[in-house]
């Protein structure tokens, strides 16, 4: 792997998916249910996706690649393009500026490159393992602060059928109202940006992907942060085929302010 070509790579990746998204924005857009209500696709996706893997591909030893749209394809590489070409669908489906393109570059099962991209306000968050992380060139730091009612967390949450699943979301919620200065949600890669800069304290979400919360995991520890589980224990990504398939919890906050927001979401 050349590291200046891959990082030129991720940058024209996430460039040409997002110029693609403002090309579709406001246009005709017929959303299609996939696993849930709270689930859907777009043409827009597709042709993100289709930009994206352009790019990613023009190597001559091509890594593998997961994306949320299109799946596990095994190039037998040691190295793993992670993929989500349009994260906050319904958002943009809605006509909201809420969503943006998240690409992360594993070596085996960890995350060592990645970067997500805001079309809407041409926000360019990088990236890299050791390096730290940017956004627009410019380094980034999670917030220092270490108290819990000075920041405003983001709490996202979809439709489940699980039983109970939704009334112990409502109950994180509640908990968390009370100690925190407020609750925000996109529902989408912001709520991650946001943390990674500081702008708000932390990000929690019980129903994710490994596309959505790869970069993320790399890119808040970069900057300071930290990031695990909800129940505090370290995330670690399973990059085999039933990868599109697995659920993950994520709690990413200033490193202040991790502990204190364990205890106030304890699970049983």
């Amino acid at each position: 792997m050349n590291p200046e070509e891959t990082r030129k790579i991720l940058h024209e990746a996430l460039i040409k998916g997002g110029d693609l998204l403002l090309d579709h924005l406001g246009g005709t857009t017929r959303a299609t249910i996939k696993e849930s209500i709270s689930s859907v696709v777009t043409e827009a996706d597709l042709a993100s996706e289709r930009a994206i893997l352009e790019v990613l591909g023009d190597t001559p030893r091509p890594f593998n690649v997961i994306t949320e749209e299109t799946g596990y394809m095994n190039n037998h590489s040691e190295y793993t393009w992670v993929v989500d070409p349009l994260d906050g669908t319904s958002n943009f489906a809605a006509r909201l500026p809420w969503f943006g393109v998240i690409i992360a570059l594993f070596r085996e099962e960890t995350p060592i490159l990645g970067g997500m991209y805001l079309p809407v306000d041409q926000y360019l968050y990088l990236t890299e393992a050791g390096k730290g992380a940017t956004l627009n060139g410019k380094p980034i730091r999670a917030t220092a602060s270490k108290e819990l009612a000075a920041n405003l967390v983001a709490y996202s949450f979809d439709f489940s059928d699980t039983p109970g699943k939704t009334e112990s979301e409502m109950k994180i919620l509640k908990s968390l109202s009370k100690k925190v200065r407020n609750i925000r949600s996109t529902n989408s890669l912001i709520d991650f940006c946001y943390t990674a800069d500081g702008r708000l304290g932390a990000a929690l979400n019980q129903t994710t992907k490994i596309w959505d919360i790869a970069v993320p995991w790399l890119m808040i520890r970069e900057a300071g942060g930290m990031v695990t589980d909800i129940g505090g224990n370290e995330i670690r990504f399973d990059l085999s085929e039933e990868a599109v398939n697995l659920n993950y919890t994520i709690l990413a906050s200033g490193a202040g302010l991790h502990e204190p927001l364990l205890e106030i979401i304890k699970v049983d």
